[in-house]
């Protein structure tokens, strides 16, 4: 392989890298993006839930052939059977579509390629190159030949393990109460309601919460989040997640047609997401919803605002951390807010007893969301139990 140069290179092709990487060549700059499997998209690891209206402010149009089902709303299951009914305009970023994320993956990287982008699969990035302090590109590995890709702008998009960011100096260490131990099935030939995304809460699955997906009148990803911190002996999401399914007869009737596994973080994002010539994108950055887990509109949005001042920093040739800063506070000042609240309330909810939660879930259901904002809802439960949901009051 010979040395490569580019404007911009994108490393992971992620929802994230992928748009960073349009956004860039739609701007004008010169792009390649690797990604080090074979396939993009696959292994899939992700519950497949995503909100709608994010797609359209995106580009992306809703495509039959990555949509699974579409969803018209979510329930909160409380540990003794209450539940809390929302519609998808209010249940967050991971309802509204279950899509077949290895699809959206590579639908998300036909459209970065159609601007222009250059894709290189089985291509790894083994440590980063410096001209001083400013990244100026990447070593990497392509079917077993090493090489050099030389950039005026790196885009890490290499997901939770991202290593880019540790190599070029930057703290992207997670602590372990802020990661989640996760275990999901795809179960087919399960008695469900194809119409809800439900997420149940409690011991069962300490500090997270364990999900149905419909993917179908009877299919859906079932899967669990439990915190690391509350974890003492490896396997024990599989094991609670294994408890939960055997205890429900719609569930337990089911075979597995995928099982999947892995870590997620659900931290504060990084303090800091520029150096000279390195940009951190989406979970590398740890722009994840702490409470829920999801973090595909969240990259998919400063992949965007990357791409833009990528492409800017290229066209003025001012490649400085001063420029890029440009991107941090863009991102920032579109998500840090609810991400700091989001991280707040899940250290909350962790220390919330079953029957706290049986007694939150049950008020907030007698109150007409529909006509009222998280801080009414919030007055309305601290009426009705005094004193306990008094520490989320600031937060929102």
């Amino acid at each position: 392989m010979e040395n490569l140069n580019y404007d911009v290179l994108v490393v992971g092709a992620g929802p994230a890298g992928s748009t960073a990487a349009r956004y860039a060549a739609m701007n004008g700059a010169k792009v390649l993006m690797i990604e080090k499997r074979q396939e993009i998209g696959s292994p899939v690891r992700c519950g497949e839930g995503i909100a709608k209206p994010w797609l359209e402010r995106l580009g992306i149009e809703p495509d039959p052939r990555w949509i699974a089902n579409e969803i018209d709303g979510a329930r909160i299951i409380s540990p003794s059977g209450y539940a809390l009914e929302v519609d998808e305009s209010r249940a967050g970023d991971e309802s509204g579509y279950v899509i077949y994320r290895d699809l959206f993956d590579k639908a998300l990287a036909k459209m970065a390629a159609k601007e222009g982008v250059d894709i290189m699969l089985k291509t790894a990035a083994l440590g980063v190159l410096k001209d001083g302090e400013q990244v100026v590109g990447v070593k990497a590995r392509h079917m077993g030949e090493e090489f050099e890709i030389h950039a005026k702008i790196v885009i890490g998009a290499d997901g939770f393990e991202s290593q880019i960011g540790r190599w070029a100096g930057m703290n992207t260490v997670v602590k372990p109460k802020d990661i989640d131990s996760a275990f999901q099935y795809t179960l087919v030939g399960v008695d469900i309601d194809p119409r809800f995304n439900e997420f149940y809460t409690g011991s069962i699955a300490p500090g997270g919460y364990i999900w149905i997906f419909p993917k179908g009148d009877d299919v859906a990803n079932v899967g669990i989040g439990v915190l690391l911190s509350k974890i003492k002996e490896p396997g024990t999401a599989k094991r609670l997640l294994d408890e939960f399914i055997a205890a429900r007869p719609n569930l337990a009737k089911g075979r597995s047609v995928q099982d999947v596994s892995g870590a997620v973080s659900v931290s504060l994002p990084l303090d800091k997401t520029v150096i000279p010539g390195l940009m951190l994108v989406g979970d590398a950055a740890r722009m994840i919803d702490a409470i829920t887990g999801g973090g595909i509109y969240n990259g998919c949005i400063a992949g965007k605002i990357a791409g833009e001042v990528a492409a800017r920093a290229v066209k003025e040739n001012n490649l400085s951390e001063d420029f890029l800063m440009e991107y941090d506070r863009r991102w920032r000042d579109r998500m840090e807010d609810r991400l700091y609240r989001n991280w707040m309330v899940k250290e909350k909810f962790a220390t919330l007893s079953d029957d706290d939660i049986d007694r939150i879930i049950k008020a907030i259901s007698e109150v007409d969301m529909e006509k009222m904002t998280m801080v009414d809802i919030l007055r309305a439960v601290e009426s009705k139990i005094p004193g306990l949901v008094k520490d989320f009051m600031g937060m929102f």
